[in-house]
């Protein structure tokens, strides 16, 4: 090789050298401009994003929001920061995927979402601040976190393919301690599956806490270990009237069902990362068939056949009585004479030990005796029941029964526990220690809170949600009566004016109540229950003087979409309603 070809040898190979070096740069350069881009995608983004008034639509109405311009990107890397509320952080990544099908991508790279207490809080109350840098989450306790992750639930959208929060600041917290939601499993069961279910709608509501009616005249629906019949026999009824009381006729249908303490113990679970607290309902001195017929003894006179009105009683049950067996689980609706009777020592042991199995199951402070709608004929006749009230000096009947829920509330009390019953445990006199729920309208509840008791309030008027959501009943589902639209539910004020500032603290809210006569199926029960349960929602959660029906009407279209996107069945006409206004 001559010394020409060397030198242009080593010319083309440094020639190369710096290609190469040239190319690595704009490599590196390129790979650092990505990973800046990726980095920066949460913020740059949505930065300037033009928020508009329905992307604020959230029930029930927060105490005080401030919106702004931007959003944060949540389906791409961030970096959750629960700490000590991991449980509530799983819910918003739940939901993410539940609602929408999208993932939220973790990573420690990402944009940060920060979960933190907040002690100046109330235990329910959060702040909320979302910006596209970061989203921050403030609550007293875990309670308000997972409050503030519901708001964020229905703040999210979707945007070209992103799930988005806009950005806005929330301060909020709620206007009443107990809001409260019920339902009936006596009438008609509701397997574990659909009450998770329920507490999952009630979960989207703020509600936190649900009142599980449990045992009733026509089904006994929890385990108790030591009377095995209170579910071999008391959780099934043998046929159910066909169409609205007195019926039609039988429809001769085995139906029923009971929970396994087990399962009672996964429900009470599943609620608890809820944050709802379940309270349970075992029914006294009234209500009681069920458990009669699996315990004769327990009723004044064991040996009276149970009698179905109208002659509706099934076949099956006919020929039982024929054969000797007298007491059937009842099989119509309604209120009857054989109750549990209050002159034998033997039912205040049956009930004290049933008791002794509920206690360990519901960590609530409550636990609902009923104590409604319990006739006093059987105790009239009844000798037991007489001598009773000639031994401690009773007037009558009612203070008979005053006497019945005052002996079962010492021994709750006794328990660790402290009993709630309907507005009836006023009448006879009331028990010290006793919440009163007030359903036959305001009057109990007042006067329970002069006397200086605890008071849910519920009355039918406003929070019976087995009532007709519409004038058209031609066209609505079977509904046991009434006419209750949501607008009605709305203007409800749990305070009432007859009570003064400091009486007022004695109410603790308010409860809807979802009898299940009419309503077999899941798919009923979210119809009856819904948009209903938004607006007592907003009753128990929101200040009145803040409360705004064409608002509400509005920002209830937002809610709407997660009813959709949940798959729930829901009545329409308040939003038929808000269509044709709109339209104007």
């Amino acid at each position: 090789m001559n010394t020409n070809t060397l030198n242009k040898t080593i010319s083309l190979t440094a020639k190369d050298r710096r290609i190469e070096a040239l190319l690595k740069s704009l490599s590196v350069l390129f790979l650092a401009a990505m990973l800046m881009s990726l980095a920066s995608c949460n913020s740059s983004k949505y930065t300037e994003r033009d928020n508009q008034e329905a992307d604020y639509y959230i029930v029930p109405k927060p105490s005080k929001l401030i919106p702004d311009e931007g959003a944060f990107l949540l389906s791409d890397d961030v970096d959750l920061q629960a700490g000590e509320f991991e449980n509530e952080a799983n819910f918003l990544k739940d939901y993410a995927q539940s609602d929408f099908q999208k993932a939220i991508e973790v990573s420690e790279d990402g944009k940060p979402v920060i979960f933190t207490k907040n002690p100046s809080l109330g235990e329910e109350a959060y702040h909320l601040k979302v910006t596209p840098e970061e989203i921050k989450i403030e609550g007293g306790s875990a309670k308000g976190i997972f409050y503030a992750v519901e708001t964020l639930r229905q703040l999210i959208l979707t945007e070209n393919g992103d799930l988005i929060v806009p950005s806005v600041e929330i301060n909020d917290s709620p206007e009443f301690a107990y809001r409260g939601t019920h339902l009936d499993v006596g009438r008609h069961f509701f397997d574990v599956d659909e009450v998770k279910k329920y507490i999952d709608i009630l979960a989207l509501h703020k509600i936190n806490t649900f009142h599980w009616h449990l045992t009733e005249d026509q089904g006994w629906r929890i385990e108790i270990k030591k009377y095995p019949k209170l579910t071999e026999v008391g959780a099934y009824r043998n046929g159910t009237i066909v169409g609205h009381k007195p019926g039609t006729s039988n429809d001769n249908e085995r139906s029923g069902g009971f929970y396994t303490q087990e399962e009672v113990k996964d429900i009470v679970a599943y609620a608890g990362k809820r944050h709802i607290t379940v309270i349970p309902e075992i029914e006294m001195p009234g209500h009681s068939s069920a458990a009669i017929a699996a315990y004769p003894y327990l009723s004044c006179f064991p040996n009276e056949k149970t009698e179905v009105d109208n002659d509706m009683m099934s076949e099956k049950s006919k020929q039982l009585q024929a054969e000797g067996k007298n007491k059937i689980v009842q099989e119509t609706w309604g209120i009857f004479d054989d109750v549990y009777c209050a002159g034998k020592d033997s039912t205040f042991v049956f009930l004290q030990n049933v008791i002794d199995e509920i206690v360990p199951l519901f960590p609530s402070e409550y636990i609902h005796i009923g104590g409604d709608e319990s006739p006093k004929a059987n105790w009239e006749r009844c000798p037991s029941c007489q001598k009773r009230i000639a031994e401690l000096g009773l007037k009558d009947e009612h203070e008979l029964q005053s006497y019945f829920i005052q002996r079962m509330e010492k021994y709750i009390n006794s328990k660790g526990k402290k009993i709630i019953g309907w507005d009836e445990i006023l009448e006879g006199g009331l028990a010290p220690n006793a919440t009163v729920m007030s359903w036959r309208g305001e009057e109990g509840g007042i006067e329970a809170a002069k006397q200086g008791h605890d008071v849910i309030m519920t009355p039918t008027d406003y929070c019976y949600f087995d009532y007709y959501q519409s004038k058209d009943k031609e066209n609505e589902p079977l509904a046991i009566g009434g006419y209750l639209p949501v607008e009605k539910v709305y203007s409800y004020n749990p305070l009432p004016e007859e009570l003064t500032p400091e009486q007022h603290e004695h109410i603790l809210g308010t409860q809807a109540n979802m009898w299940t006569e009419y309503i077999p199926t899941m798919d009923k029960l979210e119809y009856m229950l819904l948009p209903r349960l938004a607006a007592i929602a907003e009753v128990a959660w929101t200040d009145n003087a803040d409360k705004d029906w064409s608002g509400f009407k509005e920002r209830l279209t937002g809610l709407r979409k997660k009813y959709d996107q949940m798959g729930l069945n829901y009545a329409t006409q308040v939003f038929s309603e808000t269509e044709a206004d709109n339209s104007k």
